[in-house]
């Protein structure tokens, strides 16, 4: 079964403004997986650091949507020392505090892809993908390869 770990801007994407083709793209395929997600065809592992990153959302439409979502999760990893571990690692090739620790423990749920919209971390990700044991891909180029 795919094991799928979105950071928190790709599970917002659906909720931001809509006007951007971009955006609108990014939305639907993440929509799109989330319905494959909730048909079972593909597991969706969340972590400590996904639902502490949600928490802290200003805005409370979006918080109270998200959070309904998370109800998906199959999978949640707890931060331990070997994730903690591995995001000062991450930390070291570049990556920010809560990207790091989100990979770490999509790396540590041995997840099949960490989807993500933060154009800089997927830049990050592709210069360091010989480091990562986790493929990071943007959703609307991942859901094209597997639809």
């Amino acid at each position: 079964m795919t094991k799928i770990y979105f950071d928190t801007c790709c599970l917002n994407r659906p909720f931001d403004d809509q006007t951007q083709v971009r955006v609108r793209l990014e939305a639907e395929a993440v929509l799109a997986i989330l319905s494959r997600i909730e048909n079972g065809e593909w597991d969706w592992v969340g972590s400590e650091v996904l639902m502490d990153e949600v928490e802290q959302m200003p805005d409370t439409q979006k918080l109270s949507r998200t959070k309904l979502l998370s109800g998906f999760i199959q999978e949640n990893i707890e931060i331990g020392e070997k994730e903690e571990q591995r995001a000062m690692e991450l930390q070291s090739c570049g990556f920010q505090v809560f990207d790091a620790l989100h990979i770490a423990c999509a790396e540590s749920a041995k997840a099949d892809v960490f989807l993500s919209t933060d154009d800089r971390l997927l830049k990050l990700a592709k210069r360091n993908s010989k480091k990562l044991d986790v493929r990071v891909e943007n959703p609307l180029v991942w859901v094209e390869e597997m639809i």
